[in-house]
């Protein structure tokens, strides 16, 4: 189900350059959206445009879709009409640095949290 021929692009902070020149309306969505969203599209109707492979596992293990092989592809631009779910990444520090021992004695500190939130943009003009 693509909407007027173009498919559903899946982006990540790394890949905004497709918001180009243009008008966008662009909303916050949960988890639970994206995943109702991107099921509807069929498999060669969507897009990987990201290039962070962790978004995978985002997308599959707490997004909740379904494995499927995705294409990917490169997209410079949106086109009118064209629907995009962004994922995005919030890197804040840790207010804690607990040090846990790994296997062979080094030491491991977390440093940071990592927080994922989802926006749906759509080209208007």
């Amino acid at each position: 189900m693509a909407t007027d021929g173009n498919p559903l692009l899946l982006i990540d902070n790394s890949t905004m350059y497709v918001i180009g020149k243009g008008t966008y309306k662009v909303e916050s969505m949960s988890f639970a959206e994206a995943k109702a969203i991107i099921d509807i599209f069929g498999e060669e109707d969507v897009l990987r445009c990201y290039t962070d492979s962790a978004i995978d596992k985002v997308i599959h293990d707490y997004v909740g879709v379904q494995e499927r092989n995705f294409p990917r592809k490169t997209i410079t631009n949106m086109r009118v009409g064209q629907v995009a779910i962004a994922f995005k990444q919030h890197i804040a520090p840790s207010e804690t640095q607990p040090i846990i021992d790994m296997d062979g004695g080094a030491q491991a500190q977390k440093i940071q949290n990592i927080y994922i939130y989802c926006e749906i943009i759509t080209r208007m003009t």
